[in-house]
């Protein structure tokens, strides 16, 4: 049986996020019992609205019945604000469908067999190239699960160069996920936060984009250092009697990275024109106001396009785009109850008057702390969370409705806050073995997950370390617009 295109919720991820949410609407539902409800004054500032930092005061607890608590991912989609979750979904839908389309016609592994055609010659530099490419699929567009079935592919590529398994899981799935992190455009974690931050979408890239350079170079000199050392002396790979009984499997993948469909250069055509265009209103939409609320569906539309577009022009033929869009929404659909159940924790905890007591609460202990102490603290709440939930866009309708406010008490800006829960969402995705992403790579290759770890462990402590330098740069320059 063939397997599905696009990205994929697995069974078990979704379950555990379903109950942890489920159990947190509870929780806010019980608090709502509990802790008396209360009141911050807001401020028009520059048209947009903040907390009075010193308007606190108890208020009269509103009549919310118990059985709203379950109906509250439902009347969410009719609250005040909520064509922001709607616009949200549709975008996820439309960039979901579209990567399944570019999965099922062999779009992306056609880029990756032209990048391995032309550098093939100069393997260092190759190794370079791809990781690039995968660091700025996930910069830019958010692509993390969906690379999955390409780590195959790149394994095959790398033993096939003198190097390992871990080498083509680095510059395969581990480059995702370190450029989705580095984020520079990502739309699930920048879009979705800066658009609950009413922040100009994608605003703040300026800091964003040596974050991505610096990342990428403390990367490429791990990875290119650990496959001189295996190069000159195999027997120094953790997965060295591993890869010897893989190679076999792997040989007939290779094989297939120098075949392309005659009509694929027309395909790649059409999706490096979009892709152009989608950049273009990334860059511009800040600057333009017109422009700037608009900017998410827009780029989705772009994305839409240019997956079918790409997909007819390589020859996969209607039916086939057709069905990949439909897999592709199957796929990704499962987040949209996800997404509305951490809206709806929200929902229950303002419906029933205690958001702002809990602001007040949380921002107590903090008091006397500097902005640099809280954002890191932003930072560890979401390192924490997200053993928990997965779900980069679901946790931000969880967390971002509590730490941009907190944020604002404690002097940190709204700009900083996206960065900080962004850090913290994505670094920790391919360490923590909760992750459904690590585990299947990781079940696709010989390497196991402690192997896994104590390799990786070095790059994380050095990754850390850099963006705690770039949150305090952050603080320091009162990071932006606001």
């Amino acid at each position: 049986m063939e397997p599905q295109a696009g990205a994929r919720i697995s069974a078990r991820a979704f379950t555990q996020s379903l109950v942890i949410l489920f159990a947190l609407m509870m929780v806010a539902g019980l608090l709502t019992r509990i802790v008396p409800a209360g009141m911050y004054d807001r401020l028009s500032v520059d048209g947009r609205e903040v907390v009075d930092p010193t308007s606190y005061r108890v208020t009269q607890r509103p009549d919310s019945p118990l059985w709203r608590w379950f109906t509250a991912p439902i009347e969410v989609l009719g609250a005040p604000g909520n064509l922001t979750v709607i616009v949200i979904i549709i975008f996820i839908l439309f960039i979901g469908g579209s990567f399944a389309v570019l999965d099922r016609s062999g779009i992306v592994r056609a880029a990756i067999g032209r990048i391995v055609g032309r550098f093939g010659q100069k393997k260092y530099v190759l190794l370079l190239v791809i990781s690039f490419f995968f660091m700025a699929l996930g910069a830019f567009f958010g692509i993390f699960e969906e690379v999955v079935p390409l780590v195959p592919v790149m394994v095959a590529l790398s033993c096939s160069l003198g190097w390992d398994a871990l080498v083509g899981l680095g510059m395969s799935v581990l480059a995702t996920n370190l450029g989705f992190s580095a984020a520079i455009t990502n739309p699930f974690t920048i879009g979705v936060a800066q658009k609950l931050a009413e922040l100009p979408l994608f605003s703040g890239w300026w800091l964003r984009v040596p974050v991505f350079i610096v990342v990428y170079a403390l990367f490429a000199a791990f990875l290119t250092n650990y496959a001189r050392r295996i190069e000159r002396d195999p027997t120094r790979s953790p997965v060295h009697l591993e890869d010897r009984a893989e190679r076999e499997t792997y040989r007939a993948v290779e094989a297939g990275l120098g075949t392309e469909p005659p009509r694929m250069g027309r395909a790649l055509a059409w999706f490096g024109l979009f892709t152009l265009l989608i950049l273009v209103v990334l860059f511009v939409g800040p600057f333009i106001p017109a422009l700037s609320d608009y900017t998410l569906p827009v780029v989705g539309l772009l994305f839409l396009f240019a997956g079918i577009g790409a997909g007819l022009l390589s020859g996969a033929g209607g039916k086939t785009v057709g069905r990949a869009l439909l897999e592709g929404w199957k796929g990704i659909a499962p987040s949209i109850p996800l997404i509305l159940m951490a809206a709806s924790i929200r929902h229950i905890v303002v419906q029933g008057g205690i958001m702002d007591t809990i602001l007040h609460w949380a921002s107590r202990p903090f008091s006397g702390a500097t902005p640099f102490v809280a954002v890191l603290a932003m930072y560890g709440l979401t390192l924490i969370l997200e053993f928990f939930v997965p779900s980069g866009s679901a946790k931000a309708f969880l967390m971002m409705p509590i730490l941009l406010p907190l944020g604002e008490l404690l002097g940190v800006t709204r700009q900083t806050t996206v960065l900080a829960y962004c850090f913290g969402d994505g670094f920790s995705n391919m360490v923590y073995p909760t992750n459904a992403v690590l585990l299947i790579s990781l079940g696709l290759t010989s390497v196991s997950y402690p192997q896994w770890f104590r390799w990786s462990l070095p790059l994380w402590l050095w990754v850390v370390l850099v963006t705690v330098v770039f949150m305090a740069v952050a603080v320091v320059i009162h990071y932006g617009p606001f």
